[in-house]
């Protein structure tokens, strides 16, 4: 039997961030063998991670890497707003996005890149984490922009650390005009993006269900009325809704008298060329995610006086 020695324990500890008994059982059965020991606590948090995975994890962090004609926005959820603030997972999710950058832009490319400094993929490493944490988390989803010419803006909302926050906006303007007067609009219009939450950039960007289930609305309101007079509703209702959800037709929140349109057309001069917007991605922490309810704590109360 090995001698595991506290100085031993120490430095297992710090390299994989599991905790004091763990490290010491792990040592104890490999024999006081290091290297076989981090393999140990893996495996042992592979495991873990498989039963945390049922759990819901809604919170965590969007971050955001920009490199000027392309950049990358990663979400990467954990159970609780606390992990969220961990350096630990801080790290992972900015050096996620900063992997993202050189992928394909997919989920699957994302999670099979090798990660720096270590010899796993990005997924590998989100596992470990889970261990050393001990909570569920997610890789959940990845987006990339690039343009050939122009700049990509970012913006991030309720920003808790350099390009990680609760949303994270990129807009691609293609422009071959001056790079610095671009990025400032092109971060006024991340912004207007993180405030509105445009479903597309014009109405040839909208689901064709969507416009379909906006138009039988309208007909339903407006139920017994003749058909070339329903024709006019439906149109004058859905041109109404594109004013509402579409990026281009949007009253700019710096300058509700102006749309984003009119403000890309005003920018050419002061640009010094012509500006388009080839897109945009906008990411919400957990959008999309149905978080468990609590328990009913009037219910919880009657059953313990039963």
């Amino acid at each position: 039997m090995a001698n595991i020695t506290a100085a031993l324990v120490k430095e297992l500890r710090e390299k994989t961030g599991a905790g004091m008994m763990d490290c010491k059982g792990a040592l104890n059965e490999t024999d006081g063998d290091l290297e076989a020991a981090v393999d140990w606590l893996r495996k042992k948090g592979l495991a873990k991670a498989a039963k945390k995975a049922g759990r819901v994890a809604a919170e965590g962090l969007v971050a955001v890497e920009s490199a000027g004609r392309h950049a990358a926005l990663v979400e990467v959820n954990s159970e609780t707003d606390f992990v969220a603030r961990n350096d630990g997972f801080q790290a992972f999710a900015r050096e996620s996005a900063k992997i993202a950058l050189n992928t394909d832009g997919t989920l699957e490319g994302l999670q099979a890149a090798h990660f720096p400094g270590a010899s796993e993929t990005v997924q590998e490493k989100l596992s470990n984490l889970i261990a050393t944490i001990g909570e569920n988390m997610t890789l959940r989803r990845v987006a990339k922009l690039e343009v050939a010419k122009g700049v990509i803006a970012s913006y991030v909302h309720g920003q808790i650390s350099e390009g990680l926050g609760k949303i994270g906006v990129l807009v691609a303007l293609e422009s071959e005009g001056d790079v610095e007067v671009l990025s400032t609009l092109g971060r006024q219009i991340a912004m207007h993006i993180a405030a509105t939450n445009p479903v597309a950039l014009d109405a040839s960007g909208i689901d064709p269900a969507v416009v379909e289930r906006e138009s039988n609305i309208l007909r339903e309101k407006n139920a017994g009325k003749p058909d070339h007079v329903m024709a006019k509703i439906v149109e004058s209702g859905l041109k109404s809704y594109y004013k509402e959800v579409t990026l281009l037709e949007q009253p700019f929140v710096h300058d509700g008298s102006k749309t984003i349109s009119q403000v890309l057309k005003e920018a050419a001069g002061k640009v010094g060329g012509d500006v388009a917007i080839k897109g945009f991605v906008r990411y919400a922490l957990g959008e999309g995610i149905e978080k468990e309810e609590g328990p009913d704590f009037a219910a919880e109360v009657a059953s313990m006086s039963r």
